[in-house]
């Protein structure tokens, strides 16, 4: 097997965990990481000249997400026993008790979720962060602090997040 087939299957454990965490929906996370793999051996002939194989299949998937993000589509939500639940308090307009890292974290705005987990999960310094997602340096310092602090006020409960509403 070639050096770069191998980088490319030992990044897959990586991709699946990190479009875990982006999408939250198991086979939503399986699908892109299936579309990532597919666009990277249709671009096979670019390998060679890949620096850093991780850093440029999470490009390849970054793209795919934010191309699937901004197309239209029903949200739809897998629902088992191991789904967190975000608990909604929905009297006299109590704040929203987050009380899983995991809920809070997908209540991040994308731009901000995505840095985060590149830093927390991948360990990704930020000039590969900024190669990776086509950003300054100076916008993933800043999106990673924004993130912090809005992840920092949902798990104290101090933020209520702007695209949920409370069903009464």
């Amino acid at each position: 097997m070639h050096h770069d087939d191998l980088q490319l299957l030992s990044a897959v454990p990586r991709l699946r965990r990190y479009a875990r965490a982006l999408v939250r929906n198991r086979e939503d996370a399986d699908d892109l990481v299936q579309d990532t793999l597919e666009r990277a051996w249709a671009k096979s002939s670019l390998w060679r000249g890949v620096a850093d194989m991780r850093s440029w299949l999470f490009g390849i998937m970054h793209n795919l997400h934010a191309d699937g993000v901004r197309r239209p589509r029903l949200a739809t939500v897998a629902m088992d026993d191991s789904t967190a639940e975000v608990p909604v308090a929905s009297t006299h307009g109590d704040r929203l008790a987050v009380l899983d890292l995991q809920a809070a974290i997908a209540l991040l705005p994308a731009e901000q979720k995505e840095v985060l987990l590149l830093v927390a999960l991948e360990d990704m310094a930020y000039a590969d962060i900024a190669a990776t997602l086509g950003i300054p340096m100076g916008t993933v310092m800043s999106r990673l602090s924004r993130g912090r602090e809005r992840l920092r006020a949902l798990m104290e409960g101090r933020a209520e997040p702007v695209h949920l509403k409370v069903v009464k």
